[in-house]
């Protein structure tokens, strides 16, 4: 059986550009078409992203040679002999929230599977907002989504919020193995390549600190509840707890989201002894169905007393397993330790990646 035929909106992002890097040699997937801004159509993709590919790996040859389409012209991802035999797309688009949202359905209108790594459709009701480790069930809502709009066979799945990730995992084992969490104080140390190229400028960067990110405390302080919440008959009913507050702060590293957290419980509290072994044996879905990019160990404790750090943990198992340390008790709360994980692999393109990965094991990608 051949390889399922993929596109890639937004193809000249970053992150559009990790989605290559990682397909390449995906035993599942195959990139075939790719879309882009009106000022890319029309060129090969090496010619578009001349001057502008970000990573050490260099593009692929088969890639580079693909004709970049117009992402606003869905008619071309279905015609024939160009995005025809598209089975699905990967979302990197990078323009306003609303035009996002309009462009996203159109390609689920017209038979095409979206599977997006933008926010525009985060707190639509009825589309999933998938950690494949935490709520793989959520999927279950597709038929409802398709549904309510007279969908055939698209529909939208989205993945959070990339900084939240970076924890959300261990917060999650901890409460599945009987240890609800009631608060959390979170400060998040959030790396460059999170806002893009060519985003924060260097002088802004360089021996700086920047103590705000816009709309990403926000987002820190809700996305989990609507991933922790409970699926209803029309839509997705958030979780009441954990109540978050965060602190988001740019910081000068290249990759990897680092975040410092304190955590009270809702009743009783693990030891820090408990705790190490909760994480240490946690698996999901994805390790059970060994997905291609899963983590064979979703949570990776480190025991030295200066790690995580992003240049030294970033790319741990495919740089999709969360790195943690610093597990200790807290003064305030019951419990503090700090996470990291890789913003545009785990918090971008791997995580679309792995929820399209746990689609098709759940034959919704064919």
């Amino acid at each position: 059986m051949g390889k399922i035929p993929v596109g890639i909106l937004g193809a000249t992002g970053m992150v559009g550009q990790q989605y290559i890097a990682l397909l390449e040699n995906h035993p599942w997937f195959e990139v075939r078409y790719l879309a882009a801004s009106p000022r890319s159509a029309g060129k090969t993709y090496r010619e578009a992203a001349a001057g502008r590919w970000h990573l050490v790996k260099p593009c692929p040859d088969a890639v580079g040679a693909l004709m970049v389409e117009d992402a606003n012209d869905v008619s071309r991802a279905t015609a024939a002999g160009i995005g025809g035999e598209c089975a699905f797309v990967f979302s990197a688009l990078e323009m306003g929230k609303d035009e996002i949202r309009a462009l996203e359905e159109a390609y689920a209108a017209s038979g095409i599977p979206v599977v997006s790594n933008a926010s525009a459709h985060r707190w639509t009701p009825d589309v999933p907002m998938v950690i494949p480790e935490i709520n793989p069930h959520h999927l279950d809502i597709i038929p409802i989504q398709r549904k309510n709009r007279g969908w055939d066979r698209g529909f939208i799945v989205v993945k959070p919020n990339c900084s939240i990730q970076s924890y959300l995992t261990p917060l999650y084992a901890l409460t599945r193995a009987g240890y609800p969490i009631s608060r959390i104080f979170v400060t998040t140390l959030q790396a460059v390549s999170g806002a893009g190229y060519p985003g924060v400028p260097s002088l802004d960067m360089i021996d700086n600190v920047v103590p705000y990110i816009g709309g990403e405390e926000e987002k820190t302080e809700q996305e989990p509840l609507k991933i922790l919440g409970t699926l209803k008959n029309d839509g997705i009913e958030n979780a009441a707890v954990p109540r978050i507050s965060a602190h988001c702060n740019r910081v000068p590293v290249s990759d990897g989201h680092t975040a410092c957290l304190s955590l009270e419980f809702a009743g009783s509290k693990p030891s820090v002894d408990e705790v190490k072994q909760i994480w240490a044996a946690f698996t999901a879905l994805p390790q059970e169905l060994d997905l291609p990019l899963a983590p064979k160990r979703p949570i990776i404790l480190r025991e030295e007393p200066d790690r995580p750090q992003p240049r030294k943990d970033r790319d741990t198992d495919k740089a999709m397993a969360v790195t943690l340390g610093r597990l200790r008790p807290c003064n305030i709360f019951d419990l503090r330790f700090t996470a990291l994980s890789h913003n545009t692999v785990r918090g971008a393109a791997g995580g679309g990646i792995l929820n399209a990965e746990l689609l098709k094991a759940k034959e919704y990608l064919s």
